[in-house]
């Protein structure tokens, strides 16, 4: 049976009080409504309905995709209103799931048990219970009497505004989340009134036109609470941001992984690794990442979008992004890595090294304080403490080539383009404008002179 989801995503968000619509701020790297989108996606769904307005722009940009259709709920006047937006783009039949772009926990699993127990003849709906339900529709039941299971059958959701002081005691509550056959939600969609407290359409509402049907309500009690959790303000984002840490931190140590302190680990990606991996305190983890079998990570580093081979140890504090790192390298600490840095096997890059968009051959060393852009090193060059290669003019950038076996003094400047020859050497001090001879010392220096007379500026006294 085909499936359609309607993801609402409209809200502006007030109390994020920012400018940016509240379903991109971002929780785990990526925006609330990507999390949302990914999970209804593992679903396989035939389509994806997006319901915009705050922000529609943005958010249709930044969600585009061959399978989403986005329609437009201008001016925002309930959650009824919302999925009405979406009714031209459903068809006639299959199961139509309804989700919240700000609930980004949710898990596919849950989901498809929401639509299995749908099963495109009842309605099914996401419930859970609260100590505090303040804020939330509350699921009134029918005595339980007259329920096999001594629960009491789904009667109505009543929103806290429309509810009575007695039904604002339940604690089990609406999430928000619901799965219907397509054709009755559409009908019930048709006749929903704004005769509310509030003055809008609730998607609530279908619940009580479905038990005048006498079509089955079926409730589901989500698994976890933290699942079914909204993010209304900064606060909720920040708790909800723990929660995702937590879930990371247990899958990694599940896996095999070793962590410091899982509390204090950051995954704001994917994470694929291998064997006995160890990573400290402080990490933060975007993008796609990819760690081999024995990888050391150590205290603050942030690795994004990068791939460390096995054996390989990234010392504290190194910033490593796009870079693809070979096995039984040496990395840091106070290391950065820029796209485009390939190291091959056994390189070692020590402190206060930055690698831009360059290549260096196994068994290269740079390990102290030097500049490497657009470079292209062979194996078994060492790289003096202070070098830098100079690969911008001021317009353009231009590359150096540094064959194998090279050595280069301290304190020394390659001046992009140049080729440096194998198993030639650059005297300490030197800068280098042409082609270096292989096998070779080359020294590049200004005459020393020393001024006679010449006195240190002083400061003007006030």
């Amino acid at each position: 049976m085909a499936l359609s989801v309607v993801i609402m995503a409209a809200g502006k968000g007030t109390r994020m009080r920012s400018a940016r619509p509240k379903v991109l701020h971002t929780l785990g790297g990526r925006p609330l409504l990507g999390h949302v989108v990914a999970t209804a996606e593992a679903l396989a769904p035939a389509r994806s309905i997006l319901v915009t307005g705050h922000g529609a722009e943005a958010v249709e940009a930044a969600f585009a995709g061959n399978t989403r259709v986005f329609v437009r709920q201008m001016p925002q006047l309930g959650t009824g209103h919302a999925v009405q937006q979406a009714v031209p783009a459903l068809p006639d039949d299959g199961i139509t799931l309804v989700l919240n772009g700000d609930v980004p926990l949710i898990r596919a699993a849950t989901l498809r048990a929401l639509v299995e127990a749908c099963g495109g003849t009842r309605l099914a709906l996401l419930t859970v219970d609260l100590a505090n339900p303040f804020g939330y529709g509350r699921i009134v039941r029918a005595p339980a009497a007259g329920d096999a299971d001594g629960i009491g059958a789904v009667q109505a959701i009543v929103e806290e505004k429309d509810a009575t002081p007695i039904q604002r005691q339940i604690t089990e509550i609406y999430t928000g989340i619901l799965a219907a056959p397509t054709k009755q939600l559409k009908a019930w969609l048709a006749r929903l009134t704004n005769q509310n407290a509030q003055g809008e359409y609730y998607l609530t509402d279908v619940i009580a036109m479905a038990v005048k049907e006498k079509i089955a309500v079926q409730p589901l009690i989500a698994p976890r609470i933290s699942e079914v959790l909204g993010v209304n303000d900064p606060a909720q984002l920040a708790e909800l941001e723990a929660v995702w840490r937590a879930r990371c931190a247990r899958e990694l140590l599940l896996a095999g992984v070793t962590l410091a302190d899982p509390a204090r680990l950051d995954v704001r990606g994917s994470v694929t690794h291998g064997t006995d991996v160890f990573i400290d305190v402080n990490v933060v983890l975007e993008g796609k990442v990819v760690l081999g079998d024995r990888v050391r990570v150590g205290a603050g580093c942030v690795i994004r979008n990068s791939e460390i081979g096995a054996d390989t140890e990234v010392f504290q504090y190194c910033v490593i992004d796009g870079a693809l790192i070979g096995p039984g390298c040496n990395v840091g600490p106070f290391a950065r890595f820029r796209p485009a840095a390939t190291l091959g096997s056994g390189v070692h890059i020590g402190n206060f090294v930055e690698v831009k968009n360059s290549q260096l051959g196994a068994g290269s060393k740079a390990n102290h304080l030097a500049y490497l852009g657009d470079a292209r090193l062979g194996e078994r060059v060492n790289i003096g403490a202070g070098t830098i290669v100079a690969n911008y003019d001021g317009a353009n950038k231009h590359t150096t080539v540094i064959e194998d076996d090279v050595h280069t003094g301290s304190n020394s400047v390659l001046v992009a383009p140049i080729t440096v020859g194998a198993g030639a050497t650059i005297g300490a001090g030197s800068t280098v404008t042409r082609a270096v001879p292989a096998g070779k010392l080359t020294v590049a220096r200004a005459r020393q002179a020393t001024v006679e007379g010449w006195r240190r500026p002083v400061k003007n006294k006030k």
